[in-house]
């Protein structure tokens, strides 16, 4: 017999860590190799964690709505002959396991009495070690709840959440009398040390106080989901870490608006499926994408990663979450093809059929905002993205004409975010130029949606 460890697996690209939002077995469990043994929830994706062995659940590790990091063990399960393809070793190694399952109680005791201090700095995960950089964040002074007195995320963020960040001039008293004793000179780097820190515990309070809010009769509290939390991290995460900015370019599509309206009652009668004016935009910007590929790049910290593939993701919106599946390859798509894939992936988000596969391998995000009469928006960057494209909502307005005249045209604002990192405003009001001009000259005469 031999214990085997699952992992908390990489359900999509950038995904760090996922939340176990439901455990589908049970101590004691038989189960074969691919059932489903946990669901797990991310930002981007909800999915089924299949079994890699036929064997016995032995321990539960995580628990549910606690959210680990990628390659954490969240269960074991007991094999017989584990992966061994020599059957002599197998009783060594179910001999060797309850050695590796005590280490991490010993290391449990030794992080109670002195917090963290035995925890050996390869234990903390690049996740963890960032967070606490980012916040000033003293780990020598964290006591991890992870296995084996390991420090999550979860660990730290509750300590951000309640604004009383430990740093390392915060640290044990024992050592005042030390720097009152030391030459005069030390003194004003123990009193200054603090003061550095004080700025990033108090660039946290407003986090804290929302779970202070005062509940009187007849308010409804209603409880955070996953996947509510899911989009709350990494939108937090996406304002945190990118320099966000914004621009704008007004366009006329009274050309498209005629074109498209001249041929949907056709299209709808062959196809069998809806023509949309957004087919038209997300062609737009992926045609613009290909011949401003700087846009379609991601900030990875010591370099910048320009994509090659033109996959777009677009949002659709739920009663209560929001999804970005993605067309593949856009720039390949006809205005047909797109249009498809738009109402096959709306379909299935709010069936609850998305796939993991359908919701990875984004590298520009477009969100139709004008479906809701928006006029004007700032989204936020879809990380770690380096822009986002608001198609708003086509109006009637007024507008003076090249020849003087005023005239009623169909006008849409196409609102852009970008990182700053990564993207300036030159090459961004460039790429709004053309995605102004493909749109602007789209006519029954020069577009085909085949």
């Amino acid at each position: 017999m031999a214990i085997e460890q699952i992992k908390m697996p990489q359900l999509g690209e950038s995904v760090t860590e996922g939340t176990i939002s439901k455990w589908l077995v049970s101590v004691g469990d038989k189960v074969n190799k691919y059932d489903p043994l946990a669901e797990v929830m991310t930002d981007k994706v909800n999915a089924e964690v299949p079994s890699s062995f036929d064997g016995v659940i032995k321990e539960l590790i995580a628990e549910e709505d606690g959210t680990y990091e990628v390659g954490e063990v969240i269960l074991t399960i007991e094999t017989e002959g584990g992966g061994s393809s020599d059957a002599d070793s197998a009783p060594a190694e179910s001999k060797s396991e309850p050695a590796k399952e005590e280490a991490p109680v010993a290391e449990n005791k030794a992080a109670a009495s002195t917090p963290q201090a035995d925890v050996p700095r390869g234990r903390f995960s690049p996740a963890v070690l960032k967070l606490s950089q980012e916040h000033g964040i003293d780990l020598n002074q964290v006591t991890g709840t992870g296995t084996g007195g390991r420090i999550t995320r979860k660990d730290l963020n509750k300590i951000i959440d309640s604004g009383e960040i430990p740093t390392a001039a915060s640290a044990p008293k024992a050592e005042a009398p030390k720097a009152a004793e030391a030459p005069k000179q030390e003194a004003p780097k123990a009193a200054e040390a603090p003061k550095q820190e004080a700025p990033k515990a108090a660039s946290k309070p407003a986090k804290a106080a929302a779970t202070n809010v005062p509940v009187v009769p007849g308010d409804e509290e209603i409880p955070v989901t996953g996947i509510r939390k899911a989009i709350a991290a990494n939108m937090l995460k996406s304002k945190h870490e990118a320099p966000h900015a914004w621009t704008m370019m007004e366009i006329d599509v009274t050309n498209l608006v005629d074109y498209r309206n001249s041929i949907k009652g056709e299209f709808k009668k062959k196809e069998g499926f809806n023509l949309t004016f957004f087919a038209f935009f997300v062609k737009a910007v992926a045609q613009a994408l290909k011949e401003y590929p700087q846009i379609n790049s991601m900030w990875a910290g010591d370099k910048i990663v320009r994509k090659k593939d033109i996959n777009l993701n677009i949002a659709v919106a739920t009663d209560d979450a929001l999804y970005t599946p993605v067309i593949k390859n856009a720039d390949e798509k006809t205005i047909k093809g797109i249009a498809r894939e738009i109402g096959e992936l709306a379909g299935k988000v709010r069936a609850g059929k998305l796939t993991g596969a359908e919701m990875s391998g984004g590298t520009f995000t477009v969100n139709n905002t004008g479906s809701f009469g928006s006029v004007q928006s700032m989204g936020i960057i879809n990380h770690p993205q380096a822009a986002i494209l608001q198609v708003e909502s086509i109006v009637k307005r007024p507008v003076v004409m090249d020849n003087g005249m005023i005239g009623v045209r169909d006008m849409v604002n196409l609102c852009m975010s970008l990182d700053h990192r990564v993207l300036d405003g030159l090459v961004c009001g460039q790429f709004l130029k053309r995605v102004k001009e493909i749109l602007e000259n789209i006519s029954k005469e020069n577009t085909s949606v085949y």
